[in-house]
């Protein structure tokens, strides 16, 4: 850097860092706010409660749902497990899980502006910078602070993506094995970390085949032991309704849509990350990143169109994106690509001295394209400094909107209102006797009450072909629940007609930005 570049280049960084920090700095804020929130905000967190209650008694959630109370997990047991231990001190809550999810986010962060700052010839802020513009993803934002397992197996897949590079390369024997183990537990947290086991095996054999192959069985055989041990104490449950249970519908057009997003909010940094992908490609040995962006951002990205996935499926691919990115900017301010001599022009002081500019203004573009931010209260005065008005909600907005298929329509700060509101449901499950079915589950827990069904579960195996719900429909028709509580509509079509005959709409509930319909048993001369 020349006298006159060096303070341009440092206040543009200056700029950047505090525009991502801005970013965390609502992060933390939305998680703080969802911690004292006691009941689900994203659809099925209830559920992810549930099965952590029934870890923290020693017992699976893999069960018939053909008898009651008609309840099955299709989640891997890892996150539960982990937080299994908090039931034993508080009892059924949500701040713990949720408190998991958002320090998983911050141990994946750390490990991008790890790798960044070795794999980048050491720059601090560039590594500092690919850490925060993670944070900044509007795909992180949404599901890291909450209790769902998707989060913790993005950190597990990151942590063991950068042990691995360094490790496998240098023969060292822990750190692979311990990369691998990092890898297992990625999928036995959610079944999606298979994607990031194949680009990392994919790598080690083209690095050494005979070293990957021995690698492999172990890991083959470690994975696969404890696939047989649950699948054998869930009497083949574990198969039914983690595997079978997950091959869903799907949607190209929720697919594209989400795709087009995927670019929209991360393609100041998405460009680099590919120019990283081609440089390595023709001019140096691909690297784990490299292998592990592409698998992701194209395997995730077509799993996203899947009928109950969305956005999350791409956070992966944000993190090695964020990684690459910073790599290949870091490599540039320091010279250090390899380029053939046709192309040793680009790496003229002419160019090195624009590239100055250029860089700190990509993370400044990404963090106006990942912009959210509440507009009322202590953010009016910013969003009106920033020319935004709330767009998703009365007062929030999100750079992404609420309008592409599968994008989470979560996001927003909770008020007083949203927990009255489930206080109330509460309250109207406490006044009556006997069962309740619900579409969520924290409403039943907090009233002491039965968790019955998991509707999307019910969903899933019913296209997959695979359920009956005879009892269940009897139980219905016989009015043996004393309310149903609907949100989504997510059970099968069959238990849909039974509630439909059995039971009647008396009330709505706003929570949440959305409606909870109470419905109570009809009169039996109106049926």
């Amino acid at each position: 850097m020349t006298r006159l570049t060096r303070p341009i280049y440092n206040a543009l960084v200056l700029a950047a860092l505090v525009a991502l920090s801005f970013s965390l700095l609502v992060y933390v804020l939305y998680a703080l706010n969802l911690l004292g929130f006691p009941y689900d905000y994203d659809q099925g967190e209830g559920f992810e409660v549930h099965d952590t209650v029934l870890f923290s008694r020693l017992q699976l959630p893999y069960r018939d749902t053909e008898v009651y109370p008609f309840y099955a997990s299709n989640y891997p047991p890892l996150f539960h497990i982990m937080a299994a231990p908090f039931v034993w001190l508080f009892g059924p809550a949500y701040w713990y899980g949720r408190l998991l999810g958002f320090l998983a986010s911050l141990a994946a962060a750390a490990a991008i502006a790890g790798a960044v700052y070795v794999e980048g010839g050491r720059r601090k802020s560039i590594a500092a910078l690919s850490a925060l513009a993670f944070l900044s993803s509007n795909f992180v934002y949404h599901i890291g602070p909450l209790f769902r397992q998707h989060i913790m197996m993005v950190a597990f897949e990151t942590l063991a993506i950068v042990m691995l590079s360094r490790a496998f390369p240098r023969r060292e024997r822990r750190g692979i094995a311990i990369a691998l183990l990092l890898l297992i537990g990625a999928g036995y947290t959610k079944q999606l970390a298979a994607i990031s086991a194949v680009a990392a095996i994919a790598w080690m054999f083209l690095r050494g085949p005979l070293r990957a192959l021995r690698w492999t069985i172990g890991f083959a055989l470690a994975g696969g032991a404890i696939f047989a041990a649950l699948n054998l104490a869930s009497d083949g449950q574990w198969w039914l309704q983690a595997i079978i249970a997950n091959v869903n519908d799907f949607d190209r057009q929720q697919a594209f849509g989400l795709f087009i997003l995927w670019f929209k909010l991360h393609g100041f940094l998405l460009i680099p990350a590919c120019l990283m992908l081609v440089y390595e490609t023709y001019c140096d040995r691909l690297s784990v990143y490299s292998l592990w962006f592409a698998a992701t951002a194209l395997l995730g990205g077509i799993a996203s169109g899947t009928w109950g996935a969305g956005d999350s499926y791409f956070v992966t691919s944000v993190a090695a994106l964020c990684i690459l990115s910073g790599i290949f900017l870091s490599r540039i301010l320091g010279g250090a690509l390899k380029l053939p001599r046709r192309l040793r022009f680009l790496s003229s002081s002419p160019l090195c001295a624009a590239s100055l500019v250029l860089i700190p203004l990509l993370y400044l573009g990404y963090a106006r394209a990942t912009l959210k931010l509440p507009t009322d209260g202590r953010f009016q005065g910013i969003a009106e400094l920033l020319g935004v008005e709330s767009n998703v909600r009365e007062n929030f907005y999100d750079s992404a909107t609420f309008l592409v298929g599968g994008y989470a329509q979560i996001g927003y700060f909770l008020t007083e209102d949203d927990r009255e509101a489930g206080d109330r449901i509460v309250a109207l499950i406490e006044a009556t006797e006997g069962s309740v079915l619900s579409e969520e589950a924290g409403f039943t827990m907090a009233a002491g009450r039965d968790v019955v069904t998991n509707p999307t579960q019910l969903r899933n195996l019913d296209l997959a072909g695979r359920y009956n719900g005879d009892q269940l429909v009897v139980m219905i028709d016989g009015q043996e629940f004393a309310l149903v509580i609907l949100r989504a509509l997510f059970y099968p079509p069959a238990v849909l007609e039974a509630i439909d005959r059995a039971y009647l709409h008396r009330e709505t509930i706003h929570m949440n930005g959305f409606d909870y319909l109470i419905l109570y048993p009809r009169e039996r001369d109106e049926s």
